[in-house]
């Protein structure tokens, strides 16, 4: 009896965890929008699943990005939710929805997106080694800052001065990692 509850316990722990880059383990992946992140599914796959992102979605399918997001990668993704989204002033996400306008959608989505696989790990790391804060290049080619406040929350800010708190770090892709954010960022 103790080796068969041993054997669940085993298979429940080994369940809890995944293995990631070369056998790192790492815990589960957050749910985001109530929904389960797979690791196994690539960025877009993930996405259209939270309904915390149905806004995100909808623009990145508007700027034709859906190829790009779920291709090798790996991507670093800073997703804004729909409440992020609703932040901005009234009538910029239908504005900006408009094929008129698909270059600067695309340029906004862009600059929530640095190549390469960054988890919070690496991201404060680059940060303690650069007096707090650390500096990523976007692919729409501009800058973002990551800085942990005092409260030890983590934050981005834009090329405006604007900022916006990662809520959800980690969230473990195939093709890379999203850390869900709560303000759209601007180039």
């Amino acid at each position: 009896m103790k080796k068969r509850t041993f054997t669940k316990l085993s298979m429940s722990i080994a369940g809890a965890l995944m293995t990631v880059n070369g056998g790192a383990l790492l815990a589960a992946n957050p749910m985001v929008g109530g929904a389960a992140m797979l690791p196994t599914k690539d960025i877009i796959d993930n996405a259209v699943n939270s309904k915390d992102h149905t806004t995100l979605v909808a623009a990145v399918k508007a700027a034709g990005l859906v190829d790009t997001l779920k291709g090798a990668g790996p991507f670093t993704v800073f997703a804004p939710t729909n409440a992020a989204f609703a932040k901005l002033p009234a009538g910029t996400v239908d504005t900006l929805l408009k094929p008129e306008n698909k270059a600067q959608l695309t340029g906004i989505l862009t600059y929530h997106v640095v190549a390469g696989r960054l988890a919070a790990t690496d991201i404060a790391a680059d940060a303690a080694a650069h007096g707090g804060k650390a500096t990523l290049t976007t692919v729409q080619g501009e800058r973002l800052t990551a800085w942990k406040d005092s409260g030890g929350a983590w934050y981005l800010t834009d090329a405006k001065g604007g900022k916006s708190k990662i809520t959800i770090a980690d969230v473990v892709q195939s093709n890379g990692v999203i850390h869900v954010v709560d303000t759209v960022l601007m180039p």
